[in-house]
């Protein structure tokens, strides 16, 4: 069965059924899943400090990686922009922001031609301290203050399988080391099979005790890794300047063993296999808890990491987060793919991830609100829950989403799937779409930009605008949703249709309203969607408006029929 071409996904909470509002739980009290999350990358959403926006850095943009013309380079967003804008934030309904990687990078990565900045926080130098690109760790204590103090909670992105190109091969160009297997270039060889003996009883990567790896000493079995004179103390705490606790392999092929042990995209692939490596990483986001009382921690590149370290990590985390008074600490993981459900399930089980996001959602609104797949691919994916570990009761605690920053925009997918469909269409669409998001069981995580009728020209670094007014050409030529304006002007309007909508239905779950209208363009023949406690019945038979009823009950696994 098609889904309704055209729909108005307008909630509004129904003022003749309106009811006194449930009491609200505290911060501290909140559970994952009655969370609307809000992510965005610092760099893209306010500059509230233009002197940081070289990063106390000299020299032109190579040097100090700010560019504010140029999609991949700084533009100037900060965290004291981010305080600006918690009144935003908050209207929106948001109860808890997912802030991109705020550590300190490495300014500028790339070969001659290929530069870009590490505006997205993903290559990581020091991991105890702020990117000065961001501010400082004073004002970051005061944005995560601010925030608590209007209820609500900060979510940082969090990084364990790489840092920053730092580390190079004598073999090889920069970056450019094909995979070398530990079958053909074992630990106990240098360079290759038939090399010199080294690491005399080393035992291999499988044996995770620190006795065993104390007797890896000798990092040259595939490449000869070094570090380059002026960067040999970059990274923060020191002994990630020590190659030995990298897997120095070569880039990885995304496949088989590589997957877990190359290097991502050219980036330090550290050995997270070893015990000094998973104690290290216990430490560093440990300290993150304790200094700033962080709520949650979404964690990039998760399926590139060996399980066993998940297994000791998560535990950890949240041990130390109890031990702060923080009970809901929400820990969810980055596992791409296209939609496989069991694949995500596995993370959940076998790496014991407690949660992940659902990049399964995500593709199956795709499937239908920008497709011409049915209701029912929701049905399939929901009735696979059961395969998480915890079965529906984690499904709940899935940050479910339909854009982000390195696919892209859910309003790009729509209007590539209907070239021809007008403003209208393409807005009800993809307000369709995010009603769906906050409507359908998970934790609706909303990208900053989406609310404003954003609509990029791809993937990755076309889909990162920025939320202040930009200087980047390929970003301002783009016609967004719901506006007249651009991203050349500053696209904080609480009054967008997108903005409006998810803040109702924000309202109302947060209220736990018994009915939202549900109206209708075009009324066509469609299934009923059934969400968390909340029945959203589109009826076409009748030109009256369907109804979403019911308290938001999570005893009751959510599902769709068609």
């Amino acid at each position: 069965m098609k889904l309704l071409p055209l729909i108005l996904a307008t909630a509004l909470a129904s003022p003749a059924l309106a009811q006194t509002p449930a009491p609200q739980p505290s911060l501290r009290e909140r559970t994952a899943e009655q969370e609307v999350l809000y992510f965005m990358l610092p760099d893209r959403f306010e500059n509230g400090d233009p002197a940081n926006d070289k990063g106390g850095l000299k020299g032109d943009r190579l040097t100090h990686g700010f560019d504010p013309t140029h999609k991949g380079f700084f533009h100037g967003g900060d965290l004291k922009g981010l305080i600006a804008r918690l009144d935003y934030i908050q209207g929106l309904g948001a109860t808890a922001i997912w802030l991109g990687p705020i550590y300190k990078n490495k300014p500028v990565q790339g070969g001659p031609g290929q530069e870009s900045a590490g505006y997205h926080g993903y290559w990581i130098t020091d991991f105890t301290q702020v990117d000065p690109h961001f501010g400082t760790n004073a004002e970051m204590k005061a944005f995560v203050d601010a925030a608590h103090a209007r209820g609500i909670k900060v979510y940082l992105d969090i990084i364990t399988n790489h840092t920053a190109d730092v580390i190079q091969y004598r073999e090889c160009p920069v970056s450019a080391c094909a995979y070398r297997s530990r079958a053909d270039y074992p630990y106990q060889r240098k360079g290759g099979v038939a090399g010199a003996p080294i690491n005399p009883g080393f035992a291999g990567d499988g044996i995770g005790m620190a006795e065993n790896f104390a007797k890896l000493t000798d990092p040259n079995y595939a490449y000869t890794p070094f570090v380059p004179e002026a960067e040999k103390s970059v990274k923060v705490p020191a002994w990630l300047n020590d190659p030995i606790f990298y897997h120095n392999r070569g880039n990885t092929t995304f496949r088989n063993e590589s997957s877990t042990m190359g290097d991502f995209v050219g980036l330090d692939d550290l050995m997270t296999e070893n015990p000094r490596v998973v104690q290290g990483f216990i430490d560093i986001y440990g300290g993150w808890i304790d200094q700033f009382g962080i709520d949650g921690f979404r964690i990039d590149t998760a399926r590139h990491v060996n399980p066993e370290f998940w297994q000791v990590f998560a535990k950890a985390m949240q041990e130390r987060a109890a031990a702060k008074v923080i009970p809901n600490f929400h820990i969810f993981g980055e596992v791409a793919n296209e939609g496989d459900a069991g694949d995500l399930a596995l993370h959940t089980r076998v790496h014991q991830l407690p949660s992940v996001l659902d990049f399964g959602f995500r593709a199956a609104v795709q499937a239908t609100v920008a497709g011409s797949k049915g209701t029912d691919t929701l049905a399939a994916l929901f009735d696979r829950d059961a395969l998480y570990e915890g079965g529906a009761a984690t499904a709940l605690q899935l940050p479910t989403f339909i854009s982000n920053h390195d696919h892209g925009r859910f309003s790009t997918d729509v209007r590539k799937a209907f070239p021809k469909a007008g403003d209208a269409e393409l807005l009800a669409r993809v307000k369709l779409g995010h009603a769906m998001l906050m409507l359908l069981r998970g934790v609706p995580t909303v990208y900053s930009g989406d609310e404003q009728g954003f609509i990029g020209d791809g993937n990755d670094q076309d889909a990162r605008e920025d939320m202040f007014a930009s200087k980047v050409a390929v970003y301002n030529d783009n016609r967004l949703i719901g506006t007249r304006k651009t991203t050349a002007d500053s696209n904080f309007d609480m009054a967008h249709p997108i903005y409006v909508e998810i803040a109702k239905l924000s309202a109302a779950l947060a209220a736990q309203l018994p009915t939202i209208e549900v109206k209708l363009v075009d009324p066509t023949p469609i299934s009923t969607l059934r969400v968390i406690g909340l029945a959203l019945v589109l009826n076409a038979t009748t030109t009256s408006a369907p109804v979403l009823g019911s308290n938001r009950d999570t005893a009751n696994k959510p599902g769709v029929s068609s």
